[in-house]
């Protein structure tokens, strides 16, 4: 039996599948938390840093080095107070160090 294909965009797919659509909001809602805090986090470090997932009322951060997520570390409650004045339901904020192995 064959099935015609079609090509549907990413956002498409999203709107016609209800965990897709909710996949997308959450990675929308965690770019969106980073954006909150960004200006709170020194400029050296904010490339080091990508929004991750989001499980309930706890963020995860992933960040590039463990020296960058120390440092991060102690900003944290600064950072959970912040989103909290800015509305959002975070009881803790979750640091992954995600190092990118060196291409060979």
């Amino acid at each position: 039996m064959n099935r015609p294909h079609r090509a549907v965009s990413l956002q498409q797919a999203a709107q016609e599948s209800p965990t897709l659509a909710r996949l997308s909001e959450l990675a929308r809602d965690s770019g969106e938390r980073l954006k909150a805090i960004e200006r709170l986090i020194p400029e050296a470090l904010r490339s080091a840093i990508k929004p991750g997932p989001i499980d309930g009322e706890t963020w995860c951060l992933l960040v590039q080095s463990n020296a960058a997520a120390a440092k991060l570390r102690q900003l944290l409650p600064s950072l959970q107070s912040h989103l909290r004045s800015q509305g959002w339901e975070v009881s803790a904020i979750r640091l992954k160090v995600h190092i990118n192995p060196e291409p060979q």
